[in-house]
């Protein structure tokens, strides 16, 4: 599993920041603020992500896509529950595969290693077939709320 390290700091806060979000880099150890799964999983706060080098990146970018794809309203009150339905959260998980491309050592394919490794459970029984076989319903959101594009490349704007 892929883990949230300083080698990979400069370019996860420079990918985050193209939609407003700030790491903290906790130490090891440290409490991790926000965390809605416990450490080591990050937290997240308003548009502040807390992570450990302990967190997986899978944990960072998920709740980084929950921040993206919910709306203003709740993105302003947001404190460690990011709650959204069943639409959002397939979009949060496709958008979440989508990103790691943009991380070095890190792809498509890992991202949903990963994944599975930890437990998110899709109905066709792994990441990969779900985003090759049945996310359609999930980029069709991603769509219409402008987060990707035609091409499946991230917008990097937030939900309106």
């Amino acid at each position: 599993m892929f883990l949230c390290n300083f080698d990979q700091k400069s370019t996860l806060e420079a990918l985050l920041a193209r939609y407003r979000l700030q790491i903290n880099w906790l130490n090891e150890g440290a409490v991790i603020s926000g965390s809605w799964f416990g450490e080591p999983e990050a937290g997240i706060i308003k548009n502040q992500l807390y992570v450990r080098p302990d967190t997986p990146i899978h944990s960072a970018l998920h709740e980084s896509c929950h921040y993206v794809c919910m709306d203003s309203f709740r993105r302003e009150n947001l404190n460690t529950d990011a709650a959204g339905g069943y639409d959002e959260e397939n979009g949060v998980c496709y958008l979440q595969i989508l990103l790691a491309d943009y991380l070095p050592e890190m792809d498509q394919a890992l991202m949903m290693k990963d994944m599975d490794e930890w437990g998110y459970s899709f109905r066709l029984g792994s990441a990969k077939r779900w985003f090759e076989e049945d996310a359609e319903d999930a980029q069709q959101w991603l769509l219409k709320h402008q987060l990707i594009d035609f091409n499946d490349k991230p917008t990097f704007q937030l939900r309106q």
